[in-house]
């Protein structure tokens, strides 16, 4: 029986309409868990830590202000409204906004070249985040055991190491297996930072008036710098905003949107109402507000579900690490790295070991040196603060260029956007001595090592072209002078366009013979997430058996050869994989710049190069099919 198109739209309203919330659901273990654990730790940062104030109602309604107005201002209106539109493709995160406008402004070099060292700078940041934000999540949740008793203090800190020598062990098996519970255990999370915080306030109602700014100008113009002061561990309440734009390739912005605004952010904001009518009543409460929320009977379930959640946020994280390092590598702006795609549907969860284990020992030596959550909170919030300050340049540019906003709204909007952004950095960093370096070196070496990835992978290609033979000349050659041919397909893998690589020069140099077929590959990397099977490879017949093949990928992609070699199609040629080899080249490098200040750059490359992760093994080549040819390159 035939279905009517009445009823039809509406079983498609409603296929739609479960999806969306299917993908919300998904998105509150992904997206909003970093933010979501926040209310572990920041209201006591804001009176019991460094810089903390006096618990007293003026101060207390002060602070509630000026966090509710960091939620709306920050996350609802600058991220969920305004960045999340800057999407590029539907990927989004600071190298993928980089990539968009870099692909807008490609006729001003200068504009180019300032525009990747923000966005490489912003992605710097974020590693020094990936590595702080699991160690402080764990933390402030174990801590919640101390509170049930001192007698538990001890095991704080060794508890707190083998929950995340866990969470990190479980990486290789990726989040696929274990996502399917992230979004309930986050549902069941944000249901009782709701409940808690309303059952808080219905017993000190006055703390609603917070949501007038006149406490927060108040509690500046009373509290004078140390109002201000605190300013650094009030931004710890939107830390996890960045995700929120970084993640939206997962899910899509519509379910991000509907899991802030109907789940998330309401229970933000009752928890932390609820923490300060608790301190209003109670102020000796403020050595940690979150946990004196329950009554000593549901401390125990409440530390439990911290635990859950906080593993949840630091996964996120975590994750999000490995997307950015991906498409760095993708960008050129970092070495090779074997790269596991850890879910057969979700093209962008994959699993790094390289980088698994050296994120698993940073973190490890954040909490053995800091051993506390309100220390470790001194070094949180710097990276991100100076990450949201460079979105909102990067968006800004955005808006001019992508959507053509009139410069006026545009200078407003954003305007009062990079001033909260730079409010929050400034006193952010007054931090620094107190542990804030620590995040600002990490983003000091991840940016030395990309920037100088990406200045000898540029020294090296200008090197190997001045060495090489285009294919026109090599393929006249073939005329005058024909060589022995042998059956079968050799494959040679080149990024250097209409030049014939090294390794085919080398290879009739030293053994006399041609292949019948030879097929010419240059990957190519698009500043866009991912490309149409359309448009994922152009061919040239150049003849003779000689094939000029372009392959492009996206940054959010592995580039597969043996995968591209069953997808094409050449007249005249058969894919047979066992009559397939390939052919790989092994560059020595000999730096031979003297005296020059960037010397150290192409030191720096050279060791990496010599250590990067093997390129048959990138491009998914079997090994028993891979020919290496070693040679010298002087760069």
């Amino acid at each position: 029986m035939r279905l009517g198109k009445p009823v039809q739209k509406r079983l498609s309203r409603h296929a739609e309409t479960r999806r969306l919330y299917s993908l919300s659901l998904a998105a509150l273990g992904i997206v909003f868990g970093d933010i979501g654990t926040s209310p572990l730790y920041a209201m006591r940062a804001c009176f019991n830590g460094p810089y903390g104030v006096e618990v007293n109602p003026e101060n207390i309604l002060g602070v509630l202000s000026i966090i509710i107005w960091s939620l709306i201002l920050v996350v609802s209106v600058k991220y969920v409204a305004v960045v999340m539109k800057a999407d590029n493709r539907g990927e989004g995160g600071i190298l993928s906004l980089m990539a968009l406008l870099v692909s807008q402004r490609n006729k001003d070099p200068r504009s180019v070249t300032a525009l990747f060292a923000l966005g490489i700078f912003g992605a710097a940041l974020l590693f020094g985040d990936g590595m702080i934000t699991p160690a402080i999540s764990v933390l402030s949740a174990v801590e919640g055991l101390a509170v049930v008793t001192p007698i538990f203090a001890p095991y704080t800190l060794p508890l707190s190491l083998a929950i995340l020598f866990g969470l990190f062990a479980i990486q290789k098996r990726g989040t696929a297996s274990i996502g399917a519970a992230f979004g309930p255990v986050m549902v069941v999370w944000f249901v009782v930072l709701s409940t808690l915080g309303l059952y808080r306030i219905l017993g000190a109602v006055t703390v609603l008036a917070a949501f007038n700014p006149y406490f927060a100008v108040r509690f500046f113009l009373t509290n004078h710098l140390q109002g201000f002061l605190v300013l650094g561990a009030v931004f710890l309440v939107v830390t996890g905003a960045e995700m929120l734009y970084a993640d939206i390739g997962h899910f899509g912005k519509p379910p991000v949107r509907l899991a802030w605004f109907t789940l998330v952010f309401p229970a933000l904001l009752l928890n932390y109402l609820g923490q300060g009518a608790l301190l209003i009543r109670n102020p000796a409460a403020a050595a940690n507000p979150f946990y004196h929320l329950v009554p000593p009977w549901g401390l125990f379930p409440l530390v439990a579900l911290a635990t859950a959640a906080t593993v949840v946020a630091s996964q996120a994280v975590i994750s999000g690490v490995f997307s950015l390092t991906q498409q760095a590598i993708q960008l050129e702006y970092s070495p090779r790295m074997e790269i596991r795609h850890s879910s057969p549907l979700e093209i962008g969860q994959v699993y790094i070991p390289w980088m698994n284990w050296i994120l698993f020992i940073a973190t490890m030596l954040l909490v053995l040196f800091f051993r506390s959550s309100n220390d470790l909170a001194a070094a949180y919030g710097v990276a991100v603060s100076a990450t949201m300050a460079i979105t909102t340049i990067l968006t800004f540019r955005c808006a001019r260029d992508c959507w053509s906003w009139p410069l006026t709204p545009v200078l407003l909007i954003f305007g009062l956007f990079f001033i909260v952004d730079c409010t929050f950095l400034g006193f952010s960093l007054l931090k620094v001595r107190q542990g804030g370096w620590i995040p600002l070196v990490i983003a000091i070496l991840a940016y030395g090592l990309m920037d100088s990835w990406n200045h000898g992978i540029t020294k090296l290609l200008k090197s190997v072209s001045s060495q090489s033979t285009s294919v026109a000349v090599f393929f006249q050659d073939l005329l005058d002078h024909p060589p022995v041919r042998v059956p079968g397909t050799a494959v040679y893998l080149g990024g250097l366009e209409d030049l014939i690589p090294q390794t085919l020069l080398n290879n009739i140099k030293h053994n006399k013979i041609v292949h019948h077929w030879v097929l010419l590959i240059q990957v190519k990397t698009i500043r866009i997430p991912r490309v149409g099977k359309s448009q994922r490879a152009t061919i040239e017949v150049v003849g003779r058996g000689l094939v000029r093949i372009v392959a492009r990928y996206g940054f959010m992609e592995s580039p597969n050869i043996p995968r591209l070699l069953k997808q094409i199609s050449i007249p005249g040629w058969e894919h047979k994989p066992m009559e397939t080899t390939f052919f790989m080249g092994r560059e020595t490098l000999i730096v031979k710049t003297k005296g020059d200040l960037r010397r150290w750059r192409l030191k720096v490359f050279s060791f990496l190069h010599k250590n990067v992760h093997q390129s048959s093994s990138y491009y998914h080549l079997p090994p028993n099919r891979v020919v290496e040819l070693g040679t010298q390159i002087e760069i």
